[in-house]
């Protein structure tokens, strides 16, 4: 029987189970295309002690994690300004200076240490993909290439110095050992540090059907209840956190050490542990309403793109994003009925989604091929991309989402049929 990865105690509630599928970053490449992909169960469970969500292990985070990753978090513009945002507040709100220390765990291309650099405040990078670490490097970044933890905070201290502040952008759902990871934290900060977490939230994946979130790198989906809790057990307490528009709907957690922080704890903790009570997060029917609507997603998007290739129109996608992926194999997605996949990243061009091998292409070609129907996959940034794709509407073409629900829109306005 499986086990919780944070309290030990026995799992038995069924989130949801989208089937197998190769893991959503392993894209292939053309001379892999002879060779098999290894395919992994992708079901997630419940704690019924602590509440955490989390995957079943099948493959290991080295697996997952490799030294080609081809995720570059520079590649959208909206991100840069999110992280650019995010130093500036830090900076402001802690009083950071160039006598400080800023480390970035999971810092991936250096998209976020470059504001702390351009500012005058020392800063490293914890990266293990050697393909982003380069790139973070290539940027005059200071970079360790290794998987955080307790272990590698001690080294870490051993090498540098205590850090007056720690940030931890989307990493926190992709530890396996999420006890150890953030043991890291308490260890690696000043007695006065502060370390902050963002993560998709909880509560926004189960009200907005986010099930195309859920990937084999992704551990972990969190509520801010059961954060609490492990953060308590591995020497961090709460003392504030935010809600962002990013990925869907994020939390901003503030986390000081334990033993020693002197912080007060904000009015926003307990409102949003109050609003998620209120929610059920705690409850087992709370949980089991993904599956259902996660069907009827799938099953909407499939039928669309049948009814449009009767109709003869081209369908392509934009953003080869790891939710595309867990979305298009869970529908059973091939090329047949997506042609191709656009993609401003370079590290993407020119290889193959996992599992449904849809080839990825550069937004040239997207001009130049003018389909029909763009399937945007990557629906949290539908805002900037709906902006960056307006070209579309000169040929007549129109935009789809499918998350939560079909919708297609453009010249025709919005409609739910590819005519």
């Amino acid at each position: 029987m499986n086990h919780c990865r944070h309290c030990d105690a026995p799992l038995s509630l069924k989130l949801i189970d989208l089937g197998t599928a190769p893991p959503s970053n392993a894209y292939v490449s053309a001379e892999q295309l002879a060779t098999p992909e290894l395919w992994y169960p992708l079901r997630v469970l419940v704690c019924e002690r602590c509440w955490l969500v989390q995957t079943e292990d099948y493959a290991a985070r080295e697996t997952l994690f490799s030294a080609d990753y081809a995720y570059f978090s520079s590649t959208s513009a909206s991100w840069l300004a999110h992280a650019k945002a995010y130093v500036g507040s830090m900076t402001e709100r802690f009083g950071l200076s160039g006598s400080d220390f800023a480390v970035e765990v999971a810092a991936n291309d250096g998209y976020l240490l470059q504001y702390y650099r351009e500012r005058g405040i020392p800063c490293l990078g914890v990266e293990p993909t050697a393909a982003t670490a380069n790139a973070a490097r290539a940027k005059g970044l200071d970079i360790a290439e290794m998987f955080f933890g307790n272990e590698t905070a001690q080294q870490l201290l051993g090498r540098y110095r205590a850090a007056s502040i720690v940030a931890a952008n989307n990493v926190l759902a992709h530890v396996p050992d999420i006890n150890d990871f953030v043991t890291g934290f308490a260890t690696i900060l000043k007695p006065e540090g502060v370390a902050t977490f963002e993560f998709p939230h909880l509560s926004e994946l189960m009200r907005g059907v986010q099930f195309d979130t859920i990937y084999h790198e992704h551990y972990s989906y969190l509520s801010l209840t059961t954060v609490v809790r492990i953060f308590e057990h591995n020497g961090l307490s709460v003392f504030d956190v935010e809600r962002l528009p990013t990925h869907g709907g994020s939390l901003r957690v503030f986390a000081q050490r334990r033993a020693d922080g002197k912080r007060r704890v904000e009015a926003t903790v307990d409102a949003i542990l109050r609003q998620e009570q209120a929610e059920g997060v705690t409850s087992r029917a709370y949980y089991e309403t993904l599956q259902p609507a996660a069907e009827r997603v799938k099953d909407g998007l499939l039928a669309w793109l049948i009814e449009a290739k009767r109709a003869g129109l081209k369908v392509a996608a934009y953003g080869a994003a790891a939710k595309g992926n867990t979305l298009l194999n869970f529908a059973g997605v091939r090329a047949d009925l997506v042609r191709y996949v656009v993609d401003r990243s370079p590290g993407k061009q020119g290889r193959f989604l996992p599992g449904s091998r849809i080839p990825i292409v550069s937004e040239d070609h997207l001009r130049a091929d003018r389909p029909d129907r763009v399937l945007i996959l990557p629906w949290n940034l539908r805002a900037e991309l709906e902006a960056q794709l307006a070209y579309v509407r000169e040929w007549g073409g129109q935009l789809v989402a499918a998350v939560p629900e079909l919708t297609v829109w453009g010249e025709g306005g919005l409609a739910c049929a590819p005519s």
